[in-house]
């Protein structure tokens, strides 16, 4: 059935945000687990689609971000239509569950805490064994990989250069984006319906730079894997902890309180 109305899709927003919260903690580690690594594949084709695309970059940087844009949302579609969990989405799902009463505050937060935990884990999993033991993103292999992995070592560096303020508010844009992909996707039960309905908003924050905490669990750890000068101390402290924060203000705020505001309060 077709949810035509903005008040159904946050009703069913709800009930996936309370259905996520719901299953057992070893359920919910596992789905972000898989999330993590899924979300990660389109990281890594993103990588290889650019940054072995000649002087692309460098003679059209537009372009470039559109095409990095375009393929990104591969990831997304993958863990979404397989019920994968990633954080930022569980932000705008179970938020409007839990003001609507559905869950408890504890349960909203054991599901973040494992979805970040999971998200991670797959994230990582998929930089160390996939992209760089493999060969294809890793600066000590030359050729095509070294290209790559230099490029990933330029990439993790770029994302700790932000500072505080632009790594925040770029976090926030893309939470409320890709909050508002999951939320699209229960609009249709038709999958070429969900994939466009994800595919645009997910597209738009990873062409115009916005900042996705778990992207950059693959990303950056990726980078330094492949000599970039950046600390797990970076790491945490510029970027994952100011992008998270925006994340949750994006996804949580931007998305679920509004539309609760809107739509749940009757």
């Amino acid at each position: 059935m077709v949810k035509e109305s903005p008040k159904a899709i946050f009703e069913a927003a709800c009930d996936a945000g309370c259905a996520r919260c719901r299953l057992s903690p070893g359920q919910q580690l596992v789905m972000a687990t898989v999330g993590g690594a899924l979300f990660a594949f389109g990281g890594l084709l993103a990588i290889v689609a650019v940054h072995g695309s000649g002087d692309l970059l460098q003679a059209n940087p537009g372009l470039a971000a559109l095409v990095f844009g375009a393929v990104f949302p591969v990831g997304a579609v993958l863990a979404i239509l397989t019920g994968a969990h990633l954080f930022p989405d569980n932000c705008g799902l179970a938020a409007p569950a839990l003001l609507v009463g559905a869950i408890r505050p504890k349960e909203l937060l054991r599901n973040w805490g494992l979805a970040y935990l999971g998200n991670l884990l797959g994230s990582v999993f998929v930089a160390l064994f996939l992209a760089y033991w493999s060969g294809i993103v890793n600066i000590n292999v030359g050729g095509f990989g070294q290209l790559l992995g230099g490029a990933a070592a330029s990439i993790g560096e770029g994302k700790i250069s932000l500072g505080w303020g632009p790594a925040f508010l770029r976090g926030l844009g893309c939470g409320w984006l890709v909050c508002l992909a999951a939320w699209l996707a229960l609009a249709s039960a038709d999958t070429a319906g969900r994939i466009l309905a994800m595919w645009l908003p997910v597209m738009a924050f990873a062409a115009l730079g916005f900042e996705h905490s778990i992207a950059n669990m693959f990303f950056i750890p990726l980078g330094m894997l492949n000599g970039a000068n950046v600390t797990f101390g970076d790491l945490l402290l510029s970027n994952l902890l100011p992008v998270t924060i925006g994340n949750v203000v994006g996804g949580a705020g931007f998305v679920g309180l509004v539309y609760w505001w809107l739509y749940g309060r009757d």
